[in-house]
């Protein structure tokens, strides 16, 4: 239930933010010069999102789902640009002593490398979409801007991540998919 209702309340504060600026002079304080560089968030890109799938695509081919075989995750997208996403492995061991503060080695690496969260700001021009990460989980990427290649087929966005955030030694790159919800 309270999933739901913080689910409502968000989506209810994105699409209380009105239609995307038309011109990126005509931006509210608080954008990042990053997104001021670039065209706004095109209106297809603003909403909810839901992970379909995250995986790192190696020079072979071959594919690791960084989070399991059904990662969960969000991403919402504001009229301005202001986004936040989070990606988790569906299923996760707890802290054996309940105590965030008191985890040993293994359960921090694993709460490390079993999620992904960042917020910060998102333009689009024609194909390619441009970020700029404020603050991120993985603290490399804060303050951090990027482009990439998108595309979008119905409700469905797919994008890739040149430099993951785990596998890019070995020639890795990222291949993220959402799903709007609707």
């Amino acid at each position: 239930m309270f999933r739901y209702k913080a689910m409502s309340t968000i989506c209810g504060l994105l699409f209380a933010c009105g239609t995307p600026f038309a011109h990126a002079a005509t931006m509210p304080s608080g954008v990042t010069p990053a997104t001021a560089t670039h065209s706004p968030v095109p209106a297809a890109l603003i909403g909810a999102w839901t992970l379909v799938r995250c995986d790192n695509v190696y020079p072979d081919g071959r594919r690791v789902e960084l989070y399991g075989a059904s990662p969960q995750g969000s991403w919402l997208i504001d009229a301005q640009g202001h986004y936040m996403m989070q990606i988790v492995r569906a299923q996760r061991s707890p802290f054996a002593v309940n105590d965030k503060s008191k985890g040993t080695p293994e359960e921090y690496r694993a709460a490390s490398l079993d999620s992904n969260a960042h917020y910060g700001s998102v333009s689009a021009d024609g194909t390619t979409m441009h970020t700029h990460i404020d603050h991120a989980s993985y603290p490399n990427w804060d303050n951090k801007d990027g482009s990439t290649p998108y595309t979008l087929q119905g409700d469905e966005l797919t994008y890739t991540v040149a430099k993951p955030s785990s596998g890019a030694a070995e020639g890795a790159h990222g291949e993220v998919v959402w799903r709007r919800l609707r």
